[in-house]
């Protein structure tokens, strides 16, 4: 069957989300424009408009191994570059509410480098494709609609364009797709279209992150690439995490709920000894140099419902941050934005394979997104709301309840630390936690009269 020619795709935001969906939209378009506001090149790595670029990012298993398949050899030229890729049981020293996890091999490959390295990266690869054009110091001020009904491009603004003095400039597209971050301006766009997006949902995190690079001198580096302490309500309203990262650094990132983790040399290794695991003040107090620190407080939980609206017009899909964004402190954020990503690639592929053009795509990709969004948000959000006794719902609760004694299990168990190593990297679904198998132990645990905490 004859392939029908499908012409341009433009994309709103040339960060992550930007990225993996341009290098998607590259299979299936003639040509497929970035559009950034932010003045970047293919050497920019993380960029001014995304402030928490600078902190530890976790790209869990799930993602990784999209991404290799996007950008096949990633992971091998990360490693070339110093960013360690390791088995997540032997790898890390993680401290649960309960104590610490078992060191012991699960099967699930990681690897861990700057948000700076990785974007960089892909923003070669990306722009290096010859269907790809950026539009750099450009902003999208709004949607064009055809006499269907559909978004059939964009106006947009050029910085310091002496041709466009004025106004705004038309850019028609066959796909617009929006992956411009939590800044997003869509529904205000959709709004002048006169289409009603449901009110946002929001969950409080009310946690700072304080992060910095340091050295990571390659005599006597300890046996593990991480070291964690994780945030649990009500009792561990401090944290932290050390990553070990390309060009020989550490990456730290320190946790406080209602807390800010200082800025100041001395004050940050304070807080850092604060913590119940001693292995990040131990690689702070040996560093010999390191980088600027920088504070990030915007870490809410926020849903932007485009999954519900009715009328959501054709020619438009909404990605990334854009749809939704997640406590960082959950690293769920970058492996959400690849797997909505490869959503978007399957549908795609099944429309050229049956020779139809991508119309009809839009609507069906966005409720399709909510469903894949749900199970983090839950996860993400149940932790966040037991900070708050007057939001903890049921299922908050229960969840809490259960999690609390499936770690004093886990500490233990290693088959149980694995399945929650699996879970925790989206390549098993949460339901593996309910097995009857772990279930009983978690009830056992329960009826002992064992209580998780620190």
């Amino acid at each position: 069957m004859r392939r029908l020619p499908w012409g341009r795709a433009v994309v709103v935001g040339g960060s992550y989300a930007g990225l993996v969906t341009a290098r998607v939209l590259a299979d299936f378009f003639d040509e497929v424009v970035v559009m950034e506001r932010d003045p970047v090149d293919e050497g920019t790595g993380s960029h001014p408009g995304a402030p928490q670029g600078y902190h530890a990012h976790a790209m869990l298993a799930r993602g990784g191994e999209i991404l290799e398949k996007l950008f096949p050899g990633l992971r091998e030229e990360l490693r070339e570059a110093g960013a360690p890729v390791f088995d997540y049981g032997e790898g890390i020293d993680f401290l649960l509410p309960a104590g610490t996890a078992p060191r012991t091999r699960t099967g699930v490959r990681i690897q861990t480098f700057t948000r700076d390295e990785l974007e960089r990266r892909l923003r070669r690869r990306v722009l290096g494709l010859p269907r790809v054009t950026l539009m750099a110091s450009t902003s999208c001020a709004g949607l064009l609609r055809d006499g269907r009904g559909r978004v059939s491009g964009v106006t947009y603004r050029q910085e310091g364009s002496s041709a466009q003095p004025y106004g705004t400039v038309e850019l028609g597209a066959d796909l617009v797709v929006d992956a411009s971050g939590r800044s997003s301006s869509l529904e205000r766009w959709l709004g002048e279209l006169g289409i009603t997006v449901p009110a946002k949902r929001t969950v409080k995190a009310k946690v700072t992150y304080t992060s910095m690079n340091f050295d990571r001198p390659d005599e006597g580096h300890p046996a593990f690439f991480i070291a964690y302490q994780m945030l649990f309500a009500p009792r561990v309203s401090r944290a932290g995490v050390l990553l070990a990262v390309e060009g020989g650094r550490w990456t730290c990132s320190l946790f406080g709920f209602q807390q800010q983790p200082p800025t100041d040399d001395d004050g940050y290794l304070e807080f850092a000894r604060s913590l119940g695991n001693p292995h990040l003040a131990e690689q702070l107090a040996r560093r010999s140099t390191q980088e600027s620190t920088h504070r990030y407080t915007n870490a809410d939980n926020q849903w932007r419902p485009y999954h519900s609206v009715k009328g959501w017009p054709d020619g438009l899909v909404a990605v990334g941050d854009a749809v939704c964004v997640f406590n960082p402190v959950y690293g769920q954020g970058l492996t959400v934005a690849a797997m909505e990503a490869e959503l978007l690639h399957g549908m795609l592929a099944r429309r050229r394979t049956a020779g139809r053009a991508p119309d009809g795509v839009a609507r069906d990709f966005q409720r399709r997104v909510g469903r894949l969004v749900l199970a983090p948000w839950t996860l993400s959000t149940n932790a966040d709301l037991m900070w708050d006794p007057r939001q903890r719902a049921a299922g908050a609760r229960f969840s809490h309840w259960y999690n609390s004694r499936l770690f004093r299990v886990a500490v233990k168990d290693p088959a149980v630390w694995s399945r929650f190593v699996r879970v925790v990297n989206m390549t098993a679904s949460p339901a593996v936690l309910f097995h009857p198998a772990v279930a009983a132990k978690v009830l056992a645990t329960a009826w002992s009269g064992g209580a998780a905490g620190r």
